[in-house]
């Protein structure tokens, strides 16, 4: 295949971007126009007759005509900070709203990330209703991101309306009782502040819960002060305001160490909010999630499937923000939980992949944050390596500290390679900068490559080169470390050695675009030439040269050059053979398979163009793992599958590994029809595209950066290309069936069949069959 360079593929440029919307039609595509005449007019749009966005987002609303009672059947509501779970409270005639902020933790390091740094339960509130609860009706509204609906009892109903605001941070809670509920009532339930591990692990000598919360009025105001025996607290503070026959539940959690300011922010942010009726605060609400979902587009012939997705992008936005804390495992939706922290050697990876194709780059809080405690990482080194090497061990806090760490009390901190206690688990760090490197590619903005991306992944490197040793076979080999999840250290370890090899590679490429001539860099060309070769069976990838792959096994670390990284993706016959006999070796041990082991095997299946093996994996991981409200969990609750799940879906409709922009590689047979808005691109291009009756209608690619192009548009036979203004646009064959165009910052280019004029309308696909509804639908 011809393609660009690996100098054009880092190429710089910035922006990032979202798209208007004229008359329910992507804005974009009202400047492509046939080209018939030397200058042809606009083409005439069909305008769909609802609002594309509107008609997807109503239409994968949850509902609920059943009561819910876990975590894991519920609605959930958040804004990246405070976050809000709803169910009915365990034995009891009320429904419980969980009260959760992803900035709440504790702050005593001697005990580790898991106990000490834990997140902390706040505590909930109850809805108690005058009579017994007979039935409820339900819906949350994605598009507004607000839950809906009625409450029945023996005497009357409750209507229910609930939203979590950005701009003050408040849980608000409508209710309109009928006459023989007026008299409900809400009453909060402070949690225990003690790590939630501790209901799953033994406690660590020494640690002990936090005192009690002191309720109290303050000026007519109640509030929950939970103090802290570091020192600070975090409090919740709330309100009840009466308009007419409504009442609205005002909520506010705030967060204070080392000082005890928390208390004062929260009652001014209650005051603040219960100045103002529910519908006020609905106003900025609603509009910022508009404005969100029309950042991009995307329609499927499935619809369990696409309104699977479209949930999976309001729980994005409902538990990140780029300036909120990096997500833990459950999001800010903390439940008891064995994982009451960051996981870093896959979770973090897989809750934020999908943020790039569906051009929702304001929730990258990765980036952000490797960024800002680049220090905090360096700190949970050995004391040998901290001048020169990074490294983040498998959980941290918010500020990226494990604690634990500098004594390796836990096993969890950044390990030494050759060193059998703790498990040196080292690749972490670099794999996490893979996330960075995709922001980077999908916008082209140097500066995430020159202050966030180079800087960290240079040390990260580091750390592996003051390991490698040259063996008697002339090659470099790594000492003993660890692949994350399937036990035992061994040497040549797959994860690390593949991790190794994109760093250095990235690493030169970094230098060549931002003009260093760094010292290392002739180590990092002779680690590329001289790194021993994946360690591989009869079976496919091993995990290292010490241990095959001969057990079920959850986790993909032996297979990252495959994917995530496409360092190996099938280019020759003998590497498509690995790559089809590792996948089919790794998911053929039933019994430790979970959830995320089917995301993985649907992207590696995309990867090789299998769209049908793709949707049958998809298929395997909702009918086992994905709870009713498209939650998951692994002996506690955790978000990252079905998260990566949406990133599945994404590598079926488009990938731009290796410098080419695939369209539609790997849509299984049964979904001829599709259409796609504004996917963003590596290259900072936003891809629009359609396909009718199985046939690909057009193709358009905007470019934000000016950066090569190159697109395998999936177009049969010949085509035109034209510009915004539907003039011609020179192209060249790239070989393999895709073309060149060469595109300024701002240009576009719109790829048909030869002679076609198709219209350029967005608009969602009709499903090839009826689904059920996520949530508990009747």
């Amino acid at each position: 295949m011809s393609g660009p360079s690996r100098r054009t593929l880092l190429a710089t440029g910035s922006a990032l971007g979202g798209t208007a919307l004229v008359g329910g039609i992507p804005a974009q595509a009202t400047a492509a126009t046939p080209a018939a005449a030397p200058t042809p007019p606009a083409a005439p749009l069909s305008t769909p007759s609802e609002d594309a966005w509107r008609t997807v987002l109503d239409d994968a609303d949850l509902v609920w005509q059943k009561m819910p009672k876990t975590w894991y059947e519920g609605p959930y509501l958040g804004n990246g900070l405070l976050g809000s779970g709803i169910y009915q409270e365990p034995g009891k005639n009320a429904i419980r709203f969980n009260v959760q902020h992803s900035e709440v933790q504790d702050h005593r390091p001697e005990f580790g990330s898991l106990f000490g740094l834990a997140r902390l339960p706040i505590g909930y509130f109850t809805l108690e209703p005058v009579g017994t609860i007979t039935a409820l009706d339900w819906r949350l509204r994605l598009r507004d991101a607000e839950l809906t609906g009625t409450l029945t009892t023996d005497r009357g109903t409750l209507t229910i309306r609930a939203q979590v605001t950005d701009a003050l941070s408040v849980l608000a809670v409508e209710v309109t009782p009928s006459e023989g509920e007026r008299g409900f009532a809400w009453v909060f339930h402070p949690a225990k502040a003690i790590s939630p591990r501790a209901g799953f692990q033994p406690i660590p000598a020494g640690y002990e819960a936090n005192p009690p919360a002191q309720l109290a009025e303050y000026d007519g105001i109640p509030a929950a002060v939970q103090p802290l025996l570091s020192g600070g607290q975090h409090v919740t503070a709330w309100q009840e305001r009466t308009r007419g026959d409504r009442r609205t539940l005002y909520v506010n959690v705030a967060h204070s160490f080392p000082k005890s300011t928390a208390l004062d922010r929260a009652l001014a942010a209650v005051r603040a909010a219960a100045r103002l009726p529910y519908d006020a605060l609905a106003v900025p609400h609603r509009a910022w999630w508009h404005a969100y979902y029309r950042k991009s587009f995307l329609s499927v012939p499935d619809a369990r499937i696409q309104r699977f997705y479209w949930i999976q992008l309001y729980k994005t936005a409902s538990a990140a923000r780029r300036d909120a804390p990096v997500m833990a495992t459950s999001g800010p939706w903390l439940e008891p939980t064995p994982w009451p922290a960051t996981w870093w050697n896959l979770n973090v990876q897989l809750e934020y992949w999908l943020i790039h194709g569906s051009n929702h780059l304001e929730l990258d809080a990765v980036t952000r944050a490797l960024g800002e405690f680049r220090d905090n990482l360096g700190a949970e080194m050995a004391a040998p390596y901290r001048a020169d090497s990074l490294g983040i061990p498998r959980t941290t806090d918010i500020h990226l500290v494990n604690g634990g760490a500098t004594s390796n009390a836990q096993g969890y901190g950044v390990g030494i390679p050759g060193q059998s206690t703790p498990t040196p688990e080292v690749g972490n760090l670099t794999w996490a900068l893979h996330n960075v490197w995709l922001s980077y590619r999908h916008t082209m903005d140097e500066k995430i490559l020159r202050d966030v991306l180079y800087p960290l992944l240079r040390k990260a490197i580091n750390y592996y080169l003051h390991f490698l040793e040259p063996g008697a076979d002339g090659k470099l080999h790594l000492p003993a470390t660890f692949s994350p999840e399937y036990g035992g250290n061994t040497r040549d370890c797959n994860y690390d050695l593949m991790l190794l090899t994109w760093g250095c590679r990235t690493l030169l490429e970094s230098c060549e675009l931002l003009g260093i001539d760094d010292e290392l860099a002739p180590r990092w060309r002779e680690v590329l030439a001289r790194r021993v070769a994946y360690p591989t069976n009869a079976d496919g990838f091993m995990i290292g040269a010490d241990i095959p792959f001969a057990k079920s096994h959850r986790h993909y670390s032996h297979m990252l050059a495959v994917y995530p990284l496409y360092e190996l993706t099938g280019r020759t016959p003998e590497e498509l053979a690995l790559i089809e006999k590792s996948l089919a070796h790794w998911v053929g041990f039933e019994g430790a398979l979970q959830g995320y082991t089917f995301t993985g095997a649907a992207s590696m299946s995309a990867l090789l163009g299998k769209g049908d093996d793709a949707l049958k994996y998809l298929g395997q991981l909702m009918s086992r793992f994905i709870q009713a409200n498209t939650m998951y969990k692994e002996s506690g609750p955790v978000i990252e599958t079905p998260l990566s799940a949406a990133q599945s879906l994404h590598d079926m409709v488009c990938q731009s590994w290796g410098g080419v922009i695939r369209v539609f590689p790997a849509l299984p047979a049964a979904w001829a029809d599709l259409s796609v808005h504004d996917f963003r691109t590596q290259g900072a291009f936003l891809l629009s595209a359609v396909r009718e009756g199985g046939v690909t209608r057009w193709v358009r690619l905007v470019s934000e950066a000016g950066a090569p192009c190159v697109v395998r548009h999936g177009i049969a036979g010949a085509v035109d290309v034209r510009d915004g203004r539907g003039k011609p646009l020179p192209y060249e064959d790239a070989g393999d069936g895709a073309i060149r165009i060469t595109l300024g910052e701002g240009e576009s280019a719109l790829v048909t069949a030869r002679g076609d004029r198709p219209e350029l309308t967005i608009e969602p696909v009709k499903p090839n069959a009826a689904a059920a509804r996520w949530g508990l639908p009747a």
